[in-house]
C-alpha cells in the first residue's frame, strides 16, 4: 500500500508527494487493519455458532432425505434392511443435535414420523419438504 501511495504521489507532486502519499497510505493500512482485526475477533463466536446451526440443519436435512429415499426406495428391494436401519439411526442421532435450532428439530420430528409409517410416500416427502424449508428460513432469518 506504501508503494502504491509513493506511486501516486509521485506522479501528482513529485518526490515530495511521493514520500507524503507513502507516509499517509502507511499510517491509513495500519488504522484499519488495527479497527478491523478488533471488530473481527468481536464477531467471530457469534458467527461461528450461527455457522454451526445452518450447517447442522442442512446436515438433518441430507440426513432425512436418505433416510427418506431408504424407506421409500425407486427400485423395490433397491435397499436392505440393515441400510434402512443404519440410515435412520444417522437420521435419528442427527435430529437429536443439541445445537440444532429448536424449529429445524420440531419440523425434524414431523418429517421422522411421515417418514416412520412408512405408508404414505406424498406425505413423506411433503414433511421433507418443510423441514428443508425450515432449515431455509432459519438461515435466511439472520
Amino acid at each position: 500500500m506504501a508503494g502504491l501511495g509513493a506511486c501516486l504521489g509521485y506522479s501528482l507532486w513529485g518526490w515530495w508527494g511521493a514520500a507524503a502519499g507513502a507516509s499517509l497510505t502507511s499510517v491509513y493500512t495500519v488504522g484499519v487493519t488495527f479497527f478491523y482485526r478488533r471488530r473481527v475477533k468481536a464477531s467471530l463466536p457469534a458467527a461461528g455458532s450461527r455457522g454451526e446451526e445452518e450447517g447442522l440443519a442442512d446436515a438433518v436435512v441430507a440426513g432425512i432425505s436418505v433416510y427418506e429415499a431408504a424407506v421409500f426406495p425407486l427400485t423395490p428391494g433397491g435397499v436392505s434392511k440393515a441400510e434402512q436401519k443404519a440410515r435412520r439411526t444417522i437420521a435419528y442421532r442427527l435430529a437429536a443435535h443439541e445445537a440444532l435450532p429448536s424449529t429445524v428439530r420440531v419440523s425434524a420430528a414431523a418429517a421422522l414420523e411421515a417418514i416412520d409409517e412408512g405408508l404414505d410416500p406424498k406425505r413423506a416427502q411433503a414433511a421433507v419438504r418443510e423441514l428443508a424449508l425450515t432449515a431455509y428460513d432459519c438461515r435466511a432469518a439472520r
